[in-house]
């Protein structure tokens, strides 16, 4: 059996209740269920708390297209394609910030003509709802009117592997947003910007009653998990909601692209 789950019990052992939350991660998965579980607003709701990861984008159809998720980290075209907020009022409870997607060489600055490309090895991410590293430059080939076919692409699992891919001379360019990191890896010269404001990812709560209590819970321990993260990215993050006053408000998501 594959793991992708992990359970704990809340201090409410005789309610049957269970939070489900769903990340793209196992670490996070896990560390924001064991958290959840010590939590006393959560007890009072839930026996019991339950994390789920996937890497795939079919799981987070699954979760996200049926609702099963009351706690999910998605990408907002995602929750749109399935109108999730507003068939099960998912609610943004925090957000990372916007970026940009980015064209990367390890050579050269990479030109947006189609002539460039025919060339050229690309490496893309094989996940159909990754904005930088998959919509976005396949968009680009289209208005360039290049054919996808006519195109050495190489699809990798993950942005890292992609830079690997980049960094081995597997590949001549890549598509991905760039991290203060790679600046060791490639030269800033070498990148050519595809879309500036990618909308990031953002945690959803699922809110079919106006349970603020949770909502304000959940928000504190997802600001202080993001602190602990590795990637500058993933500090980087906004609250939506005022829960400092007695009437706990809305403040506002970043903007769509």
């Amino acid at each position: 059996m594959i793991e992708t789950s992990t359970e704990c019990q809340t201090t409410a052992t005789s309610n049957n209740g269970q939070l489900i939350v769903f990340t793209q991660s196992k670490k996070i998965a896990k560390s924001l269920t064991q958290n959840l579980c010590s939590d006393n607003v959560v007890a009072k709701q839930y026996g019991s708390v339950i994390g789920y990861w996937g890497y795939r984008t079919a799981d987070s159809f699954e979760f996200v297209g049926k609702g099963i998720a009351d706690l999910i980290l998605a990408k907002n075209n995602i929750m749109a394609a399935f109108k999730a907020e507003s068939t099960y009022n998912y609610q943004p409870v925090v957000g990372f910030a916007d970026y940009t997607a980015f064209f990367i060489s390890s050579r050269e600055k990479p030109r947006l003509t189609k002539e460039y490309f025919l060339d050229k090895r690309v490496g893309l991410l094989d996940y159909p709802t990754s904005r930088s590293g998959h919509i976005l430059p396949k968009q680009t080939f289209k208005e360039l009117d290049i054919n996808l076919a006519n195109l050495d692409v190489t699809y990798a699992r993950s942005h890292n592997e992609l830079r690997d891919l980049l960094a081995n001379g597997q590949v001549d360019i890549i598509a991905s947003f760039w991290k203060e990191s790679d600046a060791q890896r490639f030269s800033k010269n070498y990148i050519t910007p595809l879309s500036n404001n990618v909308s990031g990812t953002r945690w959803y709560l699922k809110m079919q009653q106006q349970n603020t209590d949770l909502l304000c819970s959940v928000q504190t321990h997802l600001l202080a998990m993001s602190k602990d993260q590795a990637l500058h990215y993933y500090q980087d993050v906004e609250a939506y909601w005022n829960c400092e006053t007695k009437n706990v408000s809305f403040k506002g998501e970043l903007d769509d692209e």
